[in-house]
This record gives structure tokens, sequence and C-alpha cells, in this order.
């Protein structure tokens, strides 16, 4: 009697035989919605500026922004996330043009919502450090260290002039202790008890985010090392989770995604909300400058590293290729 518990009688392949077998028995699947687009919109510019570092990403004037949010929705994406640059200048110690009703992100949100209405969510980065001439992400003391709790000041300032702007979502990104609570509190105080956070909730302290800094005009001196994360800890990642949560985070993120898939999957396992991953400049930057080579198929690549993010448990995933792939996924069904 044969045993269909070992070879011969057991054979996996027998669902891998075809396109429609490997389809049908497929664990993990993407769906445009899942999937955010983050864009850069600069201050200043009359046409999109290329980013050296990140191929076929740009930093987009307004209307461009307008096009490319318009383009989301065609393709079925779930969200846009916002960041501005505004003109070198404007920069100042606090961050001054993050809060103002009139800096270019805030007016970005306020191009994007009249452009998109409802039909996407608009997402916007809470932090400083595209704001600041220092180029880190909250307040300086007189050691130049950061001060977290004048940063806080500073978050919940932000965050009632993104939600009056029109953001539905706003992302404190900048990995200051409290950020989230201070955030929430803001918001409900403002009358905003309808934006939702997006929480940076274990923001690693990477290699990878160079092209980044390339796009948002960085002037960053230094590191982030005393608060982002070390990436020699995943323990820690839970206790920022529990944290975010215990404030009222909405949606919980890691960053980047493809160096801590391990720490992906903890937070997949333990949050109780929405768990999104950022597939970051650097992740991008790597495929699309191995692909320019010869050196990999580029479109398998895309697909098996978004596939990667969400078999470890994102449910939503940022990534620079979000309307490209949403027309592929599109097209095949």
């Amino acid at each position: 009697m044969n045993d269909y518990g070992s070879f011969p009688g057991a054979r996996p392949r027998r669902l891998r035989t075809t396109p429609a077998m490997r389809r049908m028995v497929a664990e993990t699947r993407l769906h445009p919605a899942e999937l955010i687009l983050p864009a850069f919109v600069r201050e200043g510019i009359s046409e999109p500026a290329p980013i050296n570092a990140m191929p076929g990403v740009v930093q987009h004037t307004r209307d461009t922004l307008r096009k490319a949010a318009a383009e989301a929705v065609a393709a079925g994406v779930g969200a846009i996330m916002l960041f501005g640059v505004p003109e070198d200048h404007k920069k100042d110690a606090v961050g001054t043009p993050g809060t103002d009703p009139d800096g270019i992100l805030q007016v970005a949100l306020r191009d994007v919502r009249a452009e998109v209405g409802d039909d996407l969510i608009v997402m916007s980065d809470l932090c400083l450090d595209e704001h600041t001439d220092h180029g880190h992400c909250g307040v300086l003391d007189a050691a130049g260290r950061i001060d977290n709790d004048a940063t806080l000041e500073r978050y919940a300032e932000m965050a009632r002039a993104q939600a009056d702007a029109g953001a539905h979502t706003v992302g404190p990104s900048g990995m200051m202790d409290g950020q989230v609570g201070v955030v929430r509190e803001a918001l409900d105080g403002a009358g905003h008890q309808d934006v939702s956070i997006l929480a940076y909730t274990a923001k690693y302290s990477s290699a990878f985010y160079g092209p980044f800094r390339e796009a948002v005009g960085s002037s960053l001196k230094g590191d982030r090392k005393t608060y982002q994360q070390d990436p020699a800890n995943a323990r820690e990642a839970l206790r920022e989770l529990a944290l975010d949560l215990a404030e009222g985070a909405d949606m919980v993120m890691v960053k980047p995604a493809l160096p801590y898939l391990d720490v992906l999957r903890q937070i997949a396992d333990a949050s109780d909300v929405p768990v999104a991953a950022y597939q970051i400049s650097g992740e991008y930057a790597m495929v699309e400058a191995a692909a320019a080579n010869g050196w990999i198929d580029r479109d398998r690549a895309i697909m098996e590293t978004l596939m990667s993010v969400r078999r470890a448990g994102a449910g939503l995933i940022l990534t620079y290729w979000a309307t490209e792939v949403a027309g592929w996924l599109r097209a095949e069904r």
C-alpha cells in the first residue's frame, strides 16, 4: 500500500503545475488598496525634479503632485503619504514651515484633498526633519541634543496644522517618547477626532535612508541614533508597540521593511490594529540599480520584495512602486 504521507505518494509539486493552480493555492496576495504611495512635493520649482538616487521618483511640483494623486486613485492605490520640502531659506531651528498654514506640506495637503476628496486616504508625515536647518526630527537643546518634550509641543502644533489642511491620517515619525499620545490629544482638542494616527512604532536607525535624504533636501548634521531604534534590538520594538497602542495609535508601522521582517512578524502577531511597513528609499534604490545593470529581473524582484513584506504580516505597505504595482495587480485580475 502506498504511503501517501511521503514520496512517492506525496508530491507537493502537483500544486505548482500551472499558473492557474499556483494562483488558486497562493497563501499570500497583494491588493492595490493595501499599497501607500510616498510622494515628495518641493516648494519653488516649476518642473518635477528627478531624485538621482531613486530613478523614476521625483520631487513634485504642486501640479504634478495632484496628477500623481489622481493616477493613484485610478490605479486603486489605498493612500498617499506626503512629504513637504520647503525652500532652504525658510528652514530654521524649530522647523517653522512645518506648522505654517502656508508651508509647502499644508498647501500640498489642501491641493491633494481638492483633487481626490475622500477617494484616496491622504496621509502626512508629521516630523520636523524636512523643515529644520539642522535636519533633526526635533528641537535641539543648548548642548545640541534632541529635547524630547519641547519637540512634542511642536508635534502637537504640526498635528493641528496638518489636520486643518485636510490630512485624513497623520504619521508621527520622529520616534520621540510620548509622541502618539500628544498628537492624539492635540487632534481631539482641535475637533479632529476623526483624523487617524499611523504611528511609526519601530523606526530603526538605518543606512538604507540615504536616498531619502536627497529626496527631502535634508540638512542633517550628525545622526539619529539617540532616538531611532538600534538595529540590534527586536524586543524593544514590542515595548514601543505597547506604548503606542496605549497612547491611541490607530495603525502602527515598521520601518525599514526588508531588513526588519523578523520585527514586522512580531509586531503583526502582537498588534490588534492594522500593521504597515515602509519599503524605504534604499530598498527601492537597490532593486532599481541592480535591474539597471541587468543583474536582476526588475518586475519580478519588485513583486518578490513586496510579497515578502506582506507575508511577514504587513497589511499595508508604503512603497514608491505603489501606483505601478497597483496597475499590474488590476491587469492580472
